[in-house]
């Protein structure tokens, strides 16, 4: 039985606060020489927006009367906005699909939130799901808890043939930002948006088949990359050496083999996660210049939103249709979590 995913559809809020960001961090790192080094990595980022659910006001980041003013606000008045807006934007992507049918389950992804009930509740009450859906909640597995979820529902679709199941990816990275003047954080920070992204799984129609499953992690590599709950928020540390340490990886062999599965795939959908980290796989995996446009014009448009970034990646590679493909991401641990696919007509 081969699980597919037949339709994608994806969700940004309105305010764009990347050059909000890039001025405050500036602004955070006054006179010192590290601002001129943000300055020139920001313009070589290759991101050109980012996304927030607050408004244009409270995304203000310098003192004011927005979100983050006087004080830097606590985690609990994040998670409060994070219950509100994090299902409101998952359900503005689930609106974007074609008929949902009967969904017998739902599988979540998050991890930039916590709430309970849960953001899977709160979404299948709102979409009138019945009783009886059954539910899965991914949390905290940061930029490669999509493949997680997808794998999930091809699980369930192999197990279950009549299975239909929506998948769908919510973070809201903007609520995190942490006010620092050291670069390190306004360099991470500089790479998150939010966004959301919902998927349906399903083993009738045509679509990308869900095939065989890729994990991987570096040892002694758990420091890389962190995120941690603190008193203001989620504090992210993100390496400077992650990206040498995939293209490293990647070169080996034996770790080339299992994303390559022994052929060229025809197609790639990689995690933005910065430029750094697609010309780590690209260099890697010594891949043809364009093979990650997909990745590079998600970056451009809405920068990294960690667990939805891939979703946004596969909607497009869906509408290629490619004969064979390899979907891969990365996070902490540090960890690569991946699948191949390939185009299947429907019958």
């Amino acid at each position: 039985m081969t699980a597919r995913i037949i339709d994608i559809a994806t969700a940004i809020p309105d305010c764009d606060f990347e050059q909000e960001y890039r001025g405050w961090a500036m602004r955070q790192l006054g006179g010192k020489r590290e601002a001129k080094l943000f300055e020139r990595m920001a313009e070589r980022s290759g991101i050109e927006h980012r996304w927030s659910v607050l408004s244009e006001e409270d995304a203000l980041l310098d003192r004011g009367e927005g979100f983050y003013s006087a004080e830097a606000p606590s985690t609990a008045r994040r998670m409060a906005i994070y219950a509100e807006e994090a299902p409101r934007l998952a359900l503005k992507a689930i609106a974007g699909l074609g008929d949902l049918g009967e969904i017998s389950h739902l599988v979540v992804a998050s991890c930039t939130g916590f709430v309970a009930p849960g953001i899977d509740q709160i979404i299948a009450r709102k979409l009138g799901l019945g009783s009886d859906v059954e539910r899965v909640l991914v949390g905290f597995m940061g930029c490669y808890a999509a493949v997680t979820a997808l794998r999930t529902a091809r699980h369930i679709v192999r197990s279950e043939p009549d299975a239909r199941v929506l998948v769908v990816t919510v973070e809201l990275s903007s609520l995190h930002h942490q006010d620092t003047a050291q670069i390190e954080p306004l360099l991470a920070g500089a790479q998150f948006g939010d966004g959301a992204a919902a998927a349906i799984v399903t083993s009738a129609g045509a679509g990308l088949a869900i095939e065989d499953g890729i994990s991987a992690a570096l040892e002694e590599s758990d420091e890389l990359i962190t995120w941690r709950i603190g008193d203001t928020g989620f504090h992210m540390q993100l390496s400077g050496e992650v990206p040498g340490r995939i293209a490293s990886a990647l070169a080996r062999e034996d770790v080339r083999d299992a994303v390559m599965g022994g052929t060229r795939p025809a197609s790639f959908a990689v995690h933005a996660g910065g430029r750094s980290i697609l010309d780590a796989v690209e260099r890697g995996l010594t891949l043809e210049p364009r093979a990650l446009d997909h990745s590079r014009r998600v970056l451009r448009e809405f920068g990294n939103m960690s667990s939805s970034t891939l979703m946004f990646v596969l909607e497009r590679v869906l509408r290629d249709r490619p004969e064979s493909g390899v979907a891969l991401a990365f996070g902490p641990g540090l960890a690569m979590e991946g699948f191949r696919y390939g185009w299947r007509d429907a019958g």
